[in-house]
């Protein structure tokens, strides 16, 4: 009876040697196949993300673009107390010079006065009133921060200067009118308003647009994609109807 038992019930199937290395393959096949899948999602998401327009091309994120460090955290509010103190200094400065129109080496003759005044009394009167004298510290300006803003500022002249070279030799039309239009436009900015003002009203625009910006960034790029469209068709109407007009020279006419 149990062999009729055992012959009637099905025998069970053991995978061989040979079906467990092509079923291993096949499951490392498939595992592999899920894993360019994800790839080619995650290089299509990146696609995406770099085909969406930022303004001047950017790439990187507005903390990046100022230099990043203390001075991009304080034109971008990151600590709103050291940027309201640099705001308020700067506008106090602006309202003693343009408003009140204090002379510049007066109000340093002024403030060395009084500070001076302040501690030399304080140095000789604190026998009479109990009190201990002021620690005045030595101040020292070390030579490395000098440097650093001179080799920069070099660095943004000699440009410049490469700038103006190559717009002077009469290689580049096309720079040639917007630096002509920039500096019209400054000098038209000029007369409204002096060196002094038009710095306050850069600094206080440093302080303003870049956080705006940083804010509103997903609402501000497709406007400002819209306005590079029209310009750019402007620009070649521009470009069709009156720079091509223009004559380069007497090589390009033998040509």
């Amino acid at each position: 009876m149990a062999d009729e038992k055992n012959a009637g019930s099905p025998v069970e199937h053991e995978p061989s040697l040979m079906e467990k290395i092509h079923g291993g393959d096949h499951d490392s096949s498939l595992s592999s196949s899920s894993d360019s899948d994800n790839e080619k999602s995650e290089k299509k998401a990146e696609s995406v993300k770099t085909k969406v327009f930022r303004i001047f091309g950017r790439e990187k994120p507005v903390h990046h673009v100022l230099g990043g460090g203390k001075t991009a955290d304080v034109f971008l509010w990151r600590n709103k107390k050291v940027s309201g103190g640099v705001l308020g200094g700067a506008t106090v400065v602006w309202i003693l010079f343009e408003l009140l129109e204090y002379n510049l080496l007066t109000l340093v003759a002024h403030i060395l006065i009084a500070t001076l005044a302040i501690l030399f009394l304080w140095s000789n009167a604190h026998t009479f009133i109990h009190k201990t004298p002021p620690r005045i510290p030595e101040v020292r300006l070390p030579e490395e921060p000098f440097l650093q803003v001179a080799s920069e500022l070099r660095v943004v002249i000699n440009c410049a200067f490469a700038l103006l070279h190559n717009i002077a030799s009469g290689k580049d039309l096309k720079k040639f009118l917007a630096v002509i239009a920039g500096l019209w436009v400054l000098s038209v900015v000029g007369k409204w308003c002096n060196f002094l003002t038009l710095f306050y009203i850069s600094f206080v625009l440093l302080h303003t647009v870049p956080v705006i910006y940083e804010k509103y960034e997903d609402k501000i790029d497709p406007l400002a994609e819209k306005v590079t469209i029209e310009f750019k068709k402007q620009y070649a109407v521009f470009d069709a109807k009156v720079l091509n007009k223009i004559p380069r020279g007497l090589k390009n006419k033998r040509a």
